[in-house]
């Protein structure tokens, strides 16, 4: 899932200070999963806001509204019921949503009250980890199913560098080797001998440094 964290308070103040109504709009998916911007941190977010402003002199109105999804065009004209109402919404989704209702509400100005920040999974209740950078190009089937790119901090792609010690990376004690992780999980199955396969020069024009990425399903499209 994308998680994403609240930005600064007073960040979020200062995009809506010139405001008198806003629509806060939380997104029932991943943020939700995370516990950054679903519908309970909205209405808390909502009650921030309302407070900020009071502290600095000044008053605003604020509508709370949630979609099933930001990134999706079914559910985005829900926003509608809301037409006119409003001077700008504060997207508590990911950047993704924040861009998706932009690109579909050219005349609506679009604020993100959070800061998104990695692909990840649930490690345990309050702690989420990164694990998959989106590279376009996966390499797990030659590495357990761990991915060196996202969890390697120099994203090497033939081993370890010489710099991790025990299985700790260098650049944090907190930090695993992903690379030592990968030779025992291969080698718990007896394939480490992948890891004496030498892998090519990385193409990384798969990972978006040609510009914003799409895929389209043929089958699917109408």
């Amino acid at each position: 899932m994308i998680v994403a964290e609240r930005k600064p308070l007073a960040e979020i103040i200062e995009m809506v200070k010139d405001c008198k109504k806003v629509l806060v709009l939380a997104c029932r998916g991943c943020v939700t999963v995370c516990s950054a911007g679903g519908e309970r941190e909205a209405e808390i977010l909502s009650s921030l806001i309302r407070l900020g402003m009071k502290k600095a002199g000044k008053s605003i109105e604020i509508i709370n509204g949630s979609l099933v999804r930001q990134c999706d065009r079914e559910y985005i004209d829900e926003i509608d019921q809301w037409d006119g109402e409003y001077d700008a919404v504060v997207s508590t989704a990911c950047g993704v949503g924040v861009n998706f209702i932009s690109n579909l509400r050219k005349d609506t100005m679009v604020y993100p009250a959070l800061n998104t920040t990695f692909f990840g999974g649930s490690a345990e209740q309050g702690e989420w980890t990164e694990q998959c950078a989106g590279c376009g190009d996966c390499v797990l089937h030659l590495t357990g199913g761990l991915c060196p790119v996202a969890r390697c901090a120099k994203s090497l792609m033939n081993g370890p560098c010489g710099g991790s010690v025990d299985g700790v990376c260098e650049i944090n004690k907190d930090v695993e080797c992903i690379w030592q992780s990968i030779h025992d999980r291969l080698n718990s199955f007896d394939r480490v001998a992948q890891m004496e396969v030498i892998a090519p020069i990385r193409d990384w024009s798969t990972a978006g440094h040609g510009g914003p990425r799409k895929v389209v399903r043929d089958d699917l499209t109408v």
